[in-house]
């Protein structure tokens, strides 16, 4: 059948079903076949708008929009439930199960067990028949991700899966779901060795003609969200970023994710005030078989508002927050579970420059978590361990520290997981350059962090972090004014703001890179800057630095 008549037919299609109401804004749930779980429903609360025509019963058909606005959300454990509520003998909500049991864009990767599964609804879809070729189109698509479920080959099933939805983007161009579904597949498939925006722009370009059809549909917000959480789209379709923001107020990725494109504007308010009502939303939705664990959605938006704090200067406030996590019982153990619990306490150490704290640090714990699947997040402890004993001239600790990341590195690209290397490999060459400078090579220590400034400005963000631990244009500012070279440092500084605004150790240190060039101006401006970031902090020395050169310079 050739494009035009599988459009005719999709048409056609969507027409013998325009009776099952299959544009339906998505409230609290109960339908003459049952109410779905609460937590699944998200009660209360909208999720938008969208249009699934499939060949199974009005009640099905109603369950299944409902299932599929939580699939778009990313509220991947309560889709589930909804479609395993749904009535069996409906092929695509077998689907739509196998659906949950991946997350794109995520650095979760699904378990032997969730393969299997996943294998084993696609056939059970498949032996029920759907009725038409849309349907069993989608379900060869999820077919071609679980296919051979004992191979551990997930970037290959990812790019199985991306090239089948393109198949029915293409033969059905007038389906909004095909080309959300699509969307969503390209940006999963964007290369790990470069921060090109190919990718985003094209899954923007296809996600926008389905907003302006549908303006309310819940996928079409959220991975235009996510196109636009890469350098250079940030300021783009931010009434769309707000926007989603509100659609779902219940809905703790929809509450979280407008704050990727906040963090990457410097909008640390906003950054707080949506993390704040994602991580309580979190705690209303558990995750687990049973609904017995605290879903991984808590912690990363926990590690957030870490992170804006800690731009604020705002340590105890940063502090408050990392106890919460940690005293939160049954976390998910997820990779973002074990990613954030690791990032947090390494930022609140390094951002503070505490660098005894940073050397306490223990890396693999705690103990519950498989630390064997989580290379990156043990890394990021590894390297604020480290980072902390070069600075104290424990150069032994920091030595170990960095023969380990080179060891996860390994493994990690051995492993087919090119993004997560390369951000360890970054960590590494910080942590070597650091190492070199105490050792008094001064040059390899600047040139092993300018590979690293390099290294990390080609190499895009993964989702699961607001920022890169720290910065290596911070770092090579930091190194470079040590060494007393205040005007490359300063340089590095502003590298680093544009990067990542607003961060206060970049502000801070472009200020007193200006006071060694005798700037007076400069140095004014960047305090004054630093003033208004801190203007609730409690990073007492810093913020009573910025004040009293302020004075003076009045």
């Amino acid at each position: 059948m050739n494009t035009h008549s599988h459009a005719r037919a999709a048409r056609a299609h969507v027409g013998l079903l325009a009776s099952a109401a299959l544009s339906i804004v998505l409230c609290s749930i109960a339908s003459s076949a049952g109410e779905l779980d609460p937590h699944a429903a998200h009660a209360h609360g909208s999720l938008g708008t969208v249009e699934f025509p499939i060949s199974c019963s009005p009640a099905a058909q109603q369950q299944f929009n409902q299932a599929l606005a939580l699939l778009h959300h990313m509220t991947y454990p309560q889709a589930r439930t909804a479609f395993t509520q749904i009535d069996p003998r409906c092929a695509m909500a077998h689907w739509g199960i196998a659906m949950t049991l991946f997350q794109p864009l995520w650095p979760t990767r699904p378990t032997a067990a969730a393969l299997r599964r996943g294998w084993a609804e696609v056939q059970r879809a498949k032996t029920l028949q759907p009725q038409s070729e849309r349907e069993r189109l989608y379900i060869a698509a999820a077919e071609a991700f679980f296919l051979e479920p004992e191979i551990n080959d997930y970037w290959r099933r990812v790019a199985r899966w991306e090239e089948a939805q393109e198949r029915i983007y293409r033969a059905f161009p007038e389906d909004s779901e095909a080309a959300v579904f699509y969307a969503l597949a390209h940006l999963a498939t964007t290369p790990a060795n470069s921060a090109s925006r190919e990718h985003a722009d094209r899954a923007a370009d296809i996600l926008l003609h389905v907003y302006q059809r549908n303006p309310e549909h819940p996928g079409a917000m959220h991975y235009l969200v996510h196109a636009n959480d890469v350098p250079g789209r940030e300021h783009e379709l931010l009434e769309i970023t707000r926007k989603y923001e509100q659609i779902a107020p219940n809905n703790p990725h929809a509450l979280h994710m407008p704050t990727h494109i906040y963090t990457r504007l410097g909008d640390w308010d906003a950054v707080i005030r949506g993390n704040l009502r994602a991580a309580d939303a979190a705690l209303a939705h558990p995750a687990g078989e049973r609904g017995e664990l605290v879903w991984d959605e808590f912690p990363h938006a926990i590690e957030y508002l870490v992170y804006a704090h800690l731009q604020q200067g705002a340590d105890s406030a940063a502090a408050a927050q990392i106890q919460r996590l940690r005293s939160t019982p049954q976390l998910e153990p997820t990779f973002k579970t074990a990613f954030h619990l690791a990032s947090t306490q390494a930022r609140y150490a390094l951002e503070r420059h505490a660098w005894t704290e940073a050397m306490r640090i223990r890396p693999r714990e705690p103990a519950y978590l498989e630390w064997d699947r989580f290379a990156w997040p043990e890394a990021v402890a590894q390297f604020a361990h480290g980072l902390g004993a070069a600075h104290l001239r424990e150069i032994e600790a920091a030595t170990t520290a960095g023969a380990r990341l080179d060891a996860l590195e390994t493994a990690t690209r051995k492993s087919g997981e090119d993004l997560f290397a390369r951000n360890i490999r970054v960590l590494h060459l910080e942590l070597d350059a650091w190492l070199a400078y105490v050792r008094g090579d001064r040059k390899a220590a600047a040139k092993q962090m300018q590979d690293a400034t390099q290294l990390e400005a080609a190499t895009p963000k993964p989702p699961v972090t607001p920022a890169p631990t720290l910065p290596a244009n911070e770092l090579l500012g930091d190194l470079l004014l040590d060494m007393g070279r205040p005007e490359p440092a300063l340089a590095a500084y502003k590298a680093a703001l544009r990067q990542y605004p607003n961060r206060f150790n970049s502000v801070l240190g472009a200020a007193r890179a200006a006071i060694a060039l005798s700037d007076r101006p400069t140095a004014q401006s960047f305090y004054g800057a630093l003033l208004q970031l801190g203007e609730h902090g409690t990073r007492t020395a810093e913020l009573q630095e910025a004040k009293s050169f302020v004075s003076r310079s009045r």
